[in-house]
Parts: C-alpha cells; structure tokens; sequence
C-alpha cells in the first residue's frame, strides 16, 4: 500500500459530481456498519440529559429551569473539549489507513493523558466560579441554588466525561464504533437506576441526579481504559520480544509523552475554536431564553434537549465519515473518500427527513414526558415544530461537518464557525428586544444551520479537504 510522505491537495469541483470508484453498496455497508453503532453511543450524552429532564422536571418547574442552566454551562465546560474525540478519530484512522497501528495507539493515549490533565483544569475552574456563572446567565432567584448545586456536583465527573471523549475517538479511529455502544449503554442505565435511586430514594433532589451522573460517567471513563490497556497491550506482544521486551514496549504505548500531548494540543486547537464558537451559540440562546421566563427556559432546555439527541442521531453518519474518510486519506485513496462523501450527503438527507417527520408528529406527547406546567407545554410544542423543519437541513450539515473532521480540514471549520457565530447572535439577541417569544429564538437557531449548512458546502465543492498521506 502506498502512502504519499508529502500531504498533497486535489481539488475536484464537487463531491457529488466526482467518477465513482469504489462501489456504492460497499460505501453503504461501511457506513452503515460504523454509523449504527455510532448511533446507538452517540444518543448517550443527550440521553444522560433527558433521563436528568425527567427526572427533575417532577421535583418543581423551578428546578427543571436550574437543570436548564446549569445543564447548558456543564455540556459547554466538557463541549467545548470535544476535539478530543473528533481530531482523535481523524489522525487515528489516517495511520490505520496507512497500516501503523501501534502509531495509532500511541496517538490516542495522547489524547486519553491530554483529557486527564485538562479536566482537572476544568474543576479548579467551576468549583469556585459556579454561582457568579449561574448568575451570569440570568436564572432567577428560585432556579439559581438548583443551578449552583448541579453544576458543582456535576463537575467532578469532568475528568470522566473528557477521558471519555479521547478514549471513544481511539476506538472510532480504529474502526470500532461497537464498544462505544456498549458502553454508553450500560453508562445509560447505570445514569437512569441511580437518578432515580437517589433523587427519590434516598431523598437527595436535584443533588442526588448530579451524583448519579457523576458515578456513571467514572464507571465508563474506567472501562474505556481498560479497554485501551488492553488494546495496547496486544500490540505490545505482537511486536516486541516476551519478557522485559514485551513490558518496555507496553510502556512505551502508555507513558505520558509530554511532544505527543503537546502536539494532540496544537492539532485540536482549531476545533476547539470551532466548537468554543458553536457553544457561544448554545450558550446565547440559553441566555436569551432565560430572560423570556421561567416557562420559557424549561421548554427551551427539553427542547435543546430533543435538538440535540436529534443532532447526535444524525451524528451517526458523520462519525462514521470521520472514520472512513481519514483511513481512505491515509491509504492515499482520494476516490474512495470523494464517493464515501458522496453517499454520506445522501444518508443525512434521508436521515433529516425521518426525523423531522417523527418529532413532528410526536411533539404533542413530548411535554408531558417532562413537565406537568401548561405554560412550559405550550411554549414546547411550537419550538418542536420549528425543530422538526429544521431536520433536513441539519442532516447534511452534520454529515459534511464529519467529512471535513476526518480530512483534518480545522481550520476552515473554526472560522466558518466564526461567521455563523456573526450571524446568529445579533439574530437571536434581537428575538426579546422585539418583544417575540421562544419559537422566533429557534428560527433563529434554524437560520444559523442554514449559514453552517452554506460554508461547508462551498469547501466540499471546493475539493480542498481532499490531503493524502499518514499525517495531515
């Protein structure tokens, strides 16, 4: 198998309108053999929310409107490190393309040492800043202690959750979306038995819900290592000599490489301002809502709650392109990730109609699953239909957003980013100053999909992602 040394651009016109050759149904069953399993993993994260959602919502509207907050402010401090899984996968699957798979382990401890020390950072940061963040975001004087209390609780499991993020990059990178699945299963029930148990069991309100995730998210950051460990281990005794040999090469895999966590640093950066200014989103429209009321920010958060197991769902298919599309630039293959582009795109159409079909008929039932408020139910079911119109758009939007992660494409992804970032929040700011409600907030989250969706269909066209070789 040849590997160009020397990353070299191939510009094509469109990824639509490129020769095919490798077979369509091949590229099907690759994708669907990563995505399904992917899926399954992906829905976790909001799903650890939701069971949160519900859980709460029963104590008092009060405390479902904390959750709301504190909820928004946790998934940004762990969020906005996302690049851990993301620039993991890309430069993993790229040195399994190009058949180096002890190299590809070796990136991904990187990242699993870089998660560690940064979520440590994380907690030294939220602990003391809590109340003054949760004031920063206008929670009313009946939400914020619920607000402080979960995000307080809830950050101890910061490190847990990033480890998480690096290890799962690892397996996808190595073509292995199976084990996340399983996983984040047992990380689900464990999340939902223990919420349960200790918000109602042993009497613990909204506290008991952080601790419950908290236990969760460890237990996974635990198996995840093991996993790891183990994977690393294999490839020691492949290629070393038994004994010492076999030992030192296992520790030379596992041993913190201050060049490699330093260099897994720099190539995330890119994604990190991607994601800081897709969180600067998020966190705006959290702001804005919350101003609009207390009914207004508890419908916003079970609907950026539904958004966003919509947007992992979706998800699916562009972790999958992430996946596929480095091992075909690693294996010097440019045709095989121009037609894995191209069914991809199709996938995330069919996928975004689906789902805004079902959200559409569905949102009546949504509002009782979380609150017993008609005010918050009201408010609810009109931002779910705006969601459920938004679906196809966000379909392909995600797909060509995994397609450019897995080329390695950073840079052009955080400062298209940065445009969307310009033209959202004069739109949604401007959403109270008209004196319009929460469904005028989410067109507003709908006009900034179509502004993603616009960037990252001029770089797909532009055949400029296409960079060959082991490395970027």
């Amino acid at each position: 198998m040849h590997v160009n040394p020397v990353a070299k651009p191939a510009v094509e016109k469109d990824p639509a309108s490129s020769p095919r050759k490798p077979a369509r149904g091949r590229h099907d069953r690759e994708i669907l053999a990563l995505a399904i399993p992917a899926f399954g993993a992906l829905v976790a994260e909001p799903l650890f929310v939701m069971a949160d959602s519900a859980v709460v919502g029963h104590l008092g509207t009060a405390q479902l409107a904390g959750l709301g907050v504190a909820a928004a402010l946790l998934t940004t401090a762990v969020n906005i490190f996302v690049f851990l899984a993301y620039a993991t996968t890309a430069a993993v699957a790229r040195r399994v393309g190009a058949g180096d798979l002890p190299a590809a382990i070796r990136q991904g401890v990187d990242g699993i040492w870089l998660a560690l020390l940064l979520g440590a950072l994380v907690i030294a940061v939220v602990l003391p800043a809590a109340p003054a963040v949760v004031g920063l975001f206008g929670a009313s004087p009946t939400a914020a202690p619920y607000a402080t209390a979960y995000l307080r609780i809830s950050s101890l499991g910061i490190p847990a959750m990033l480890m998480v993020l690096a290890a799962t990059g690892v397996l996808r990178g190595l073509q292995d979306t199976r084990t996340p699945l399983y996983v984040a299963v047992g990380g689900f029930a464990a999340n939902a038995g223990l919420n349960a148990g200790l918000v109602y069991g042993a009497g613990l309100g909204i506290a008991g819900s952080a601790w419950g995730t908290v236990i969760a998210q460890n237990g996974m950051a635990a198996v995840y290592v093991w996993v790891v460990i183990r994977g690393a281990k294999r490839h020691a005794q492949d290629d070393g000599p038994p004994g010492t040999g076999e030992r030192s090469a296992l520790w030379a895999l596992l041993r913190p490489d201050p060049a490699g966590i330093r260099a897994c640093a720099r190539a995330g950066v890119p994604l990190l301002v991607r994601t800081l200014s897709l969180r600067a989103v998020l966190l705006i429209a959290t702001a804005v809502a919350a101003g609009l009321g207390d009914a207004e920010i508890a419908a916003h958060q079970i609907t950026l709650t539904v958004w966003s197991l919509l947007a992992f769902a979706l998800d699916a298919i562009a972790i999958a392109g992430q996946a596929i599309i480095g091992r075909y630039l690693g294996a010097d293959d440019p045709e095989g990730a121009r037609a894995a582009c191209r069914r991809m795109i199709a996938w995330g159409v069919v996928c975004g109609v689906v789902l805004g079909l079902l959200v559409a008929l569905a949102r009546p039932l949504v509002g009782p699953l979380f609150t017993s408020d008609p005010a918050v139910r009201d408010a609810l079911t009109s931002a779910l239909l705006v969601v459920a119109l938004a679906q196809p758009v966000c379909g392909i939007v995600f797909v060509l957003d995994g397609v450019l992660m897995g080329a390695g494409d950073g840079p052009y992804l955080a400062w298209s980013m940065l445009a969307t970032l310009a033209v959202f929040a004069p739109a949604a700011l401007a959403v109270p100053a008209l004196g319009w409600g929460l469904t005028a907030l989410w067109w507003a989250m709908t006009l900034m999909m179509l502004t993603r969706l616009a960037a990252l269909w001029l770089r797909a066209r532009s055949g400029r992602w296409i960079v060959t070789g082991a490395a970027r």
